[in-house]
């Protein structure tokens, strides 16, 4: 019992600082200033569209046995293409190269001017490489080093802005549908994304300390992903109120960041700043070392072992350096559509995963995820070409960015109709 709840603070300690990027930090007090009075109900709608499908997918990758599992019953090479694009997203493409270019734009420009991007971008990585490089040890580092800096940076500042806030929560709401906004942001952070990459370290880390049962794993993982959702609770829960609290000096003009800077500030002035600073460089830190760890033993299984585990962290390290030398607004402008075509049917294939042993007709997780996937690309289409798709905006939960949500289960449904096939009892 004792070594269970070890491992699961351990583990649940690195999963909360993987899913606690820089974005983690900017979304909530922004939120929160949206929100006004009813910033509880927007911090509720973020965290459960956040974390809580995060946590779904986890165990849902629990379940399953492997992140694989969930898109297994897709077929094999449609399977392999999800989970590519997947890890490709939250991995080089994207989240990993993001993490530097945050780190620099909010971390490093403000208090060092002049400092080369591109020679930050070599130290960045070589950092992540050398903490990456032993794969073994990666959750523990995490667990036990940079997260309890990561949290205490974090809690300061939390309890500062709880005892002696910046100014009374708004008046009023912002935003016309408070939980629309906040469903929207959670969406917005894809950790749902990550969730199932992170998935192959997690289980990984758990059978390397010797829970190699299922009913161990459940336990282990079950305790880590409570552990990590109190712990990301209590953060969120903090910068909302903290956003909440400005609404006498900003409205929802200012630029996300500009507006965490500026809390810091009013709360710890310029030994504020390079706290944050800290905190910023620490989360991005711990997100890019889970995600290149992650990506990298995906792949290397992917090769069968014929590419290393170790080859691979370099590989993406640098390709990471390299992109991130973009700048984080063109990175996420590139990755945009993208994400919005791979997120909808890997949302499908989890919430389905879920109850997998009882759906035994393949064909209901090809055609609901078919569904999720066509009704996303149209959405995709009508926003970076202009093309008149109207009825995108008559299918229910079109206002939250789900409206893809409708034709997965039709489609899904008539799946379950379709006769003969492979199906999971066989």
């Amino acid at each position: 019992m004792k070594k269970h709840l070890q491992d699961s603070l351990v583990i649940g300690f690195a999963l909360f600082s993987m899913f606690f990027g820089a974005g983690n930090v900017i979304f909530p007090p922004y939120l929160g200033l949206e929100s006004g009075p009813e910033w509880l109900a927007g911090f509720f709608s973020y965290f459960m569209a956040d974390i809580g499908l995060a946590l779904l997918a986890m165990f849902a990758i629990l379940r399953q046995g492997s992140p694989d599992g969930i898109t297994a019953r897709i077929g094999r090479i449609p399977s392999t293409a999800l989970m590519c694009a997947i890890v490709l997203c939250i991995g080089p493409m994207l989240a990993i190269p993001r993490t530097a270019a945050t780190t620099y734009e909010t971390s490093l420009a403000p208090l060092v001017s002049g400092f080369s991007p591109a020679l930050f971008s070599i130290l960045f990585f070589l950092l992540i490489l050398l903490l990456c490089v032993r794969e073994t040890a990666v959750v523990d580092i995490v667990g036990k080093i940079l997260t309890p800096a990561l949290l205490i940076g974090l809690l300061i500042l939390i309890v500062v802005g709880v005892v002696n806030p910046i100014g009374p929560v708004g008046e009023q709401s912002l935003v016309e549908n408070v939980a629309a906004t906040g469903v929207e942001a959670g969406y917005q952070t894809m950790d749902v994304l990550a969730a199932i990459v992170f998935g192959y370290i997690i289980l990984k880390s758990a059978r390397e300390k010797g829970h190699t049962t299922p009913g161990a794993q459940l336990r282990v993982v079950s305790g880590a992903s409570l552990v990590a959702g109190i712990g990301l609770l209590v953060v969120y829960l903090g910068l909302t109120y903290l956003g909440a609290t400005t609404a006498r000096f900003f409205d929802i003009t200012v630029d996300r960041t500009f507006l965490v800077v500026s809390i810091v500030r009013n709360l710890l002035g310029q030994a504020g700043i390079i706290l944050f600073a800290v905190v910023v460089a620490l989360a991005c830190v711990t997100t890019a070392v889970g995600l290149v760890s992650a990506c990298a033993d995906y792949f290397s299984g992917l090769s069968g072992g014929r590419v290393s585990y170790r080859t691979l962290v370099c590989v993406i390290c640098v390709f990471s350096a390299v992109v991130s030398n973009f700048g984080l607004n063109e990175i996420i402008a590139i990755a945009s559509p993208i994400l919005s075509v791979v997120y909808p049917p890997t949302l499908v294939l989890i919430v389905l995963a879920l109850f997998g042993s009882r759906i035994r007709r393949d064909w209901v997780f090809r055609l609901a995820a078919l569904g999720a996937l066509a009704v996303s690309l149209l959405e995709v289409v009508r926003t970076y070409t202009g093309v008149e798709l109207a009825f995108l905006d008559l299918l229910p939960l079109a206002s939250l960015d789900f409206g893809w949500v409708l034709p997965a289960a039709v489609c899904g449904a008539v799946g379950a109709l379709i006769p003969g096939g492979r199906t999971a009892a066989s």
